[in-house]
């Protein structure tokens, strides 16, 4: 009898969690408002780069919907970030010699032309300090096409898919990390070119500058780091779609130089240089077992309406709010939920975050721009713990597009692997199995692995999104896929409360200290060093 008792009493919390899973799944497929969500934050909000008037409509509409969910702690989290930037109005076009509307979008963070701007172009490709001696006294009242025009691409693989067992079962093989300083040296000096190449420019007399888009298709995206408020670059720049940029050089090489106009307005705002996390929890019922987190960014870039990147994760983390709120849990931990600012930019909302409640990195090398505080920060030692370090037990992030749930990575951190496979396992037969070993890097839950805290990123199936989605001026609702995304919200959420219920907390890894070199004896390549 006394060991029956004692089954028993283990069976009712088991019980209790299966029909917590139940209802979530209930709430989160058969009465789901995500794509309510999804729509009226890509369609009607639109991109939202930091800071700007898109981001600020999102920033007060998201404390909104979490409010009326009967969320608690409701608020906009600030932290330093610089200069609100968005288009009015652009438009580039081909007028010698031939008329021709041409699809190019401004880059970020750079001036307008106040007006129209016409003038011929040159193409004078630059990716070294070196490469500005052939062009001196060559670009005065030029607009310079500072980039190779190359080849076209023809893809050769299918544009969308989603993962194979093949697939997933690569994501499960170690691979051991290398450190090379000289490597982090090299990166953060090509990151400081842009403004010198600006400064150079303007020093020459050119009026405007032009890159070529990275991807073919006529995809243009205009990601731009210069968002400090000392660091807005003199001239204005453009991305023109890569068909585009091509022609103007083939046209430049056969003849007269084609002339073009920009007409760009574009409004920056200086009066408010803080950006916002948007934070919102449900309490938990035990003050000392610390708190749970679900992260995505609610940032984007301007060329379309962030809706995959990352309006997906941001309502995917939104809908799993609200199915916990509507459940009426009562977790013994806290669940906080975050929508954060500046991930675009260096991941510099949950930098700010890690900071401000959990300890503190080392300062910033002086002098760095936007584009370099990422390679900078990635490699930041030691890490020193604040008084909340330990309250954090669990952190899941989701910015890989709107691609169902295939599984999660556990991020080198084996001791985690059972237990992330238990809370997995009621998803199986929804196509989430995988608890893959690899780390990944490039999104909010980076700085809190390099600092030992349990936070993951969940594998997504890839769908378009690396393909021509991913920053791209056709990121819109379109490319959303509602089954995956409800499905992804159910997974969320139930995640976030295992881990918010569970007596045991996942496993952490140890505090960094600084790598050793990995191959002592590699030698610079001495073009590097110029």
């Amino acid at each position: 009898m006394f060991i029956a008792a004692i089954a028993l009493a283990a069976a009712a919390p088991a019980a209790a969690q299966g029909e917590m899973v139940n209802r979530i799944i209930d709430e989160g497929l058969n009465h789901s408002e995500v794509m309510v969500t999804a729509e009226y934050l890509t369609d009607r909000i639109g991109g939202r780069i930091t800071n700007s008037p898109g981001m600020r409509a999102a920033e007060k509409w998201t404390q909104e919907k979490f409010r009326g969910w009967g969320l608690s702690n409701v608020r906009a989290d600030p932290f330093p970030f610089g200069r609100g930037w968005s288009i009015v109005s652009s438009s580039v076009r081909m007028t010698s010699p031939r008329p021709l509307m041409l699809t190019a979008i401004p880059i970020a963070w750079t001036p307008g032309t106040n007006g129209a701007l016409s003038a011929p172009i040159v193409v004078a490709p630059m990716k070294r300090e070196r490469d500005f001696d052939q062009y001196r006294g060559k670009l005065t009242g030029k607009i310079v096409l500072v980039s190779m025009p190359g080849d076209g691409s023809e893809p050769s693989k299918p544009a969308f898919r989603r993962l194979s067992d093949e697939d997933l079962s690569k994501l499960n093989e170690w691979e051991e990390e290398t450190y090379d300083p000289a490597d982090i040296a090299k990166s953060l000096k090509r990151a400081a070119f842009d403004a010198k190449r600006d400064a150079f420019l303007k020093a020459e007399g050119a009026v405007a500058w032009v890159r070529i888009a990275y991807r073919d298709g006529k995809l243009v995206s205009g990601e731009g780091y210069a968002f400090g408020a000392n660091e807005t670059p003199a001239l204005p720049g453009v991305e023109i779609a890569a068909e585009d940029y091509r022609r103007l050089a083939r046209l430049a090489k056969a003849g007269d130089a084609p002339v073009i106009e920009i007409n760009s307005d574009i409004r920056f705002d200086d009066s408010d240089h803080n950006a916002y996390n948007i934070i919102a929890e449900i309490p938990g019922t035990d003050p000392k077992a610390g708190y749970v987190m679900a992260g995505a960014h609610l940032d984007s870039w301007t060329a379309a309406d962030g809706a995959s990147d990352n309006g997906a994760g941001s309502v995917v983390v939104m809908e799993a709010a609200r199915i916990l709120a509507k459940m009426g849990v009562r977790p013994k931990r806290t669940i906080r939920f975050a929508l954060w600012a500046g991930e675009e930019q260096a991941l510099l909302g949950s930098w700010a975050y890690m900071n401000k409640y959990l300890g503190s990195w080392p300062a910033d090398p002086p002098g760095l721009d936007g584009n370099q505080l990422y390679d900078a920060r990635i490699n930041a030692r030691p890490f020193k713990p604040g008084p909340g370090y330990r309250d954090l037990v669990a952190y899941f992030n989701i910015d890989n597009g709107s691609g169902k749930i295939r599984g999660i990575h556990a991020e080198n951190n084996v001791a985690a692997v059972p237990m992330l496979r238990d809370w997995l396992a009621p998803f199986a037969s929804m196509g989430a199995g995988t608890v893959a070993i690899q780390r990944t890097d490039g999104t909010d839950h980076v700085f809190l692995q390099n600092a030992g805290i349990p936070g993951y990123q969940f594998i997504q199936d890839p769908l378009d999104y690396g393909s021509r989605v991913h920053h791209s001026s056709i990121d819109t609702y379109d490319h959303m896929k509602g089954a995956d995304l409800r499905q992804a919200s159910v997974i969320l959420a139930s995640l976030l409360y295992d881990a918010a219920t569970s007596e045991k907390t996942l496993p952490r890894m140890p505090l960094p200290t600084a790598p050793a070199v990995t191959d002592p004896f590699k030698y610079q390549d001495p073009d590097d060093a110029r």
